[in-house]
């Protein structure tokens, strides 16, 4: 039985991309002079990340059947008194998943891009920012340090902020790139606190050296407070993820992002880059299972999350944001997982959620690309006639999503659900409810999408802004003919949704068992089950996944996801004249949805302004007055005025400075006289 991976293949997973970025982004583009062409840039970059894919799957066959493990330092880059900076990887089952997963949707999202991106003049640059990013993805899972955790979290915002605004021409996409930018800087200043935080108390940047003083760290107290320190760490690490992850309610900068191409949102939004903030607190797990209150936190957050994102993807119409706004509700069952001390349900949801949301953002492009880039939903209807591979895999991934019994998304979705229903942390409760309400919310807005672009009457010869595309518009592609029907994307878009569409059915039944209840996740995460039980509950109620999926059809959530389908399907095919009615019944709940709960509002207006103002006071009283004016310039003014007073005093003049002698002893002698008589006074 093979216990050790070797350290040379293993560096191969992430430098693999990073080459092939490398080659395209330098010799693929006006800055290197264009030495290599789009078929061999593609093709490099293509090869990187299939390279990485097959390491990736070769150790996580080790790690799951041969028990390999590996925990060493690649790279001493300094030390500093006794806190080590290094490079390593730390490869476990959790590790080894999330190579898996990032290299093969990444492999995927690659393959699409030569159909999607064919006509952009940007194609080299593209390809070589998604093969960086997904380098820079694994040095995030693969590190077992929080510097190089660090290294990472900061460079897939740094690409993803390249991705988000990569037509620079566009004004929307500048304003959601530097969004996604800021409100990502908002939570990585929570994040570098707690690293801070540990390298502080605990001395060290390593996971398992930090792990291992977790017991001291958690009877310590935040000095100056009465705070506990695991807390605050906890608090402060999870407020990274927050941001990474699209939390409520730094959640704002996901939705705009979909003004970046298609594939970079399956990328980046659905599978990866919103997902870290899952690993790292799952990661995390021996931290956050001696803070009740830091899992009370998570788990409210997400049950927000979960709940109230959700209803912001009923009224969307444009088929992108959609399935984004899907994305953030997902992601709060995810973080709900968390905070039940579900860890590896909430790692188990990442990966299923990964491959059916890659699988539904590829979809939407090919369906922008079939209708000639029309992206609102209610100018569409009928296509499934034009476009039968899209629509079968979207229908399957749609299926997935809302958690239908025997597909991917059931197993995950339905374990969180029980296991939250387990949980006795403050806050379970109301999570619980947010869960179930969700079932029957991301059902209606799914099939609301689903029934409006697939089926019905055909509405994209009345669309209105047909023949308008302005600047502003997504490039097309290379379709341009207003007038023609819709048609079947090309085989390099159709093959990444087939492969996509076959995890997103069988990946969840055939994984449950080992990820949940077998020993894939047990050596990377840490439950107390004394005070957190989920877990143990969930493993004694479990009888396998083919019982699991029958008595799915008898649950609750079963029944909420059909209800769900039932008035999407009435709405929207039966009688279409509801939605209006109902919307101008609930006019003012309509438009809070549709200002998204006015955040976006309150960010520009009360704390960009607040910052702005408080920027301006510390500017001009603290900089220009206090520092600027009264220590440097004051100081400055003092020694003048000084100076002033004192070349009085320095005539020149021989008598002037003899007199001032015979002053002085003056002054000497009365001062003598009169100090003893007032001494003698008072004896």
């Amino acid at each position: 039985m093979s216990t050790t991976l070797n350290a040379s293949t293993l560096l191969v997973v992430p430098l693999a991309p990073l080459v092939g970025a490398a080659l395209a982004g330098v010799f693929g583009t006006t800055f290197g002079g264009n030495w290599i062409g789009r078929r061999l840039a593609h093709t490099l970059c293509i090869l990187g990340v299939f390279i990485a894919f097959v390491i990736s799957a070769m150790t996580l066959k080790s790690v799951a059947i041969d028990g390999a493990r590996f925990n060493e330092t690649i790279y001493n880059w300094m030390t500093v008194g006794s806190l080590k900076m290094e490079v390593g990887f730390l490869i476990d089952g959790l590790t080894a998943m999330m190579m898996c997963v990032v290299t093969f949707v990444s492999l995927m999202v690659h393959i699409y891009t030569i159909g999607y991106m064919e006509e952009d003049d940007g194609y080299n640059r593209f390809f070589a920012y998604i093969s960086l990013f997904t380098f820079s993805m694994l040095m995030l899972v693969m590190s077992n340090n929080f510097l190089q955790l660090f290294f990472g979290w900061e460079a897939v915002g740094l690409v993803s902020y390249l991705l988000i605004g990569f037509w620079f021409n566009k004004p929307t996409a500048i304003f959601a790139n530097m969004k996604a930018f800021l409100v990502n800087r908002v939570g990585d200043f929570g994040f570098i606190l707690g690293i801070g935080l540990i390298a502080a108390f605990a001395g060290t940047l390593s996971y398992a050296e930090t792990f291992a003083k977790a017991g001291e760290l958690a009877k310590l107290g935040l000095p100056f407070t009465e705070w506990q320190l695991i807390t605050v760490i906890c608090i402060c690490l999870f407020i990274g993820a927050m941001g990474k992850s699209a939390q409520f309610p730094l959640h704002v900068w996901l939705p705009d992002s979909m003004e970046g191409p298609t594939p970079i949102s399956a990328l980046i939004h659905a599978a990866t880059m919103v997902t870290a903030g899952i690993f790292m607190v799952a990661r995390m797990s021996p931290l956050f299972e001696l803070s009740e209150t830091a899992l009370s936190f998570v788990i409210i957050i997400g049950a927000i999350t979960a709940l109230f994102m959700g209803f912001l993807g009923i009224i969307q119409n444009d088929i992108k944001r959609v399935v984004a706004y899907s994305t953030l509700s997902q992601l709060g069952y995810m973080t709900v997982a968390l905070g039940a001390s579900a860890y590896s349900v909430a790692v188990f949801h990442l990966m299923t959620h990964a491959f059916f949301k890659a699988l539904l953002f590829l979809a939407a492009g090919s369906v922008i690309i079939g209708m000639h880039h029309n992206q609102d939903i209610r100018w569409m209807g009928g296509v499934r006639k034009y476009m039968p591979i899209t629509w079968i895999t979207s229908l399957l991934g749609s299926l997935a999503l809302i958690g239908t019994p025997l597909f991917a998304g059931f197993y995950s979705k339905d374990s969180i659900i029980e296991a939250v229903h387990e949980s006795h942390v403050f806050g379970a409760g109301f999570a619980y409810f947010a869960v179930l309400a969700g079932v029957f919310v991301t059902a209606f807005y799914s099939f609301r999408m689903y029934f409006l672009v697939f089926h019905g009457k055909e509405r994209f010869d009345q669309n209105p802004d047909a023949h308008h595309h302005d600047a502003h518009d997504e490039p097309d592609h290379g379709h341009h003919d207003d007038h023609a029907k819709p048609h079947e994307s090309p085989w390099v878009v159709t093959v990444p949704l087939i492969l996509l569409a076959i995890p997103s059915v069988v990946i969840g039944y055939l994984t449950i068992q080992p990820m949940l209840y077998g020993d894939l996740l047990k050596d990377a995460i840490l439950v107390d089950s004394d005070k957190h039980p989920a877990m143990s509950v969930l493993a004694e109620e479990f009888h396998g996944a083919f019982a699991m999926a029958m008595h799915g059809f008898l649950s609750l959530p079963f029944w909420l996801a059909l209800a769900g389908v039932a008035m999407a399907w009435y709405m929207y095919l039966v009688n279409p004249a509801v939605p209006a009615r109902i919307k101008s019944a609930v006019q003012p709940l309509y438009t809070l949805l549709d200002n998204k709960y006015y955040m976006d509002w309150i960010n520009e207006n009360i704390l960009a302004r607040g910052a702005r103002l408080l920027g301006t006071g510390l500017w001009k009283g603290g900089d220009q007055a206090v520092i600027d004016g009264a220590f440097v310039n004051g100081s400055a003014r003092a020694v003048g005025w000084f100076a002033g007073v004192v070349r009085w005093f320095q005539t020149g003049y021989i008598y002037h400075y003899a007199f001032a002698m015979i002053v002085g002893v003056f002054i000497l002698m009365t001062w003598f006289v009169w100090h003893d008589q007032i001494k003698q006074l008072f004896q």
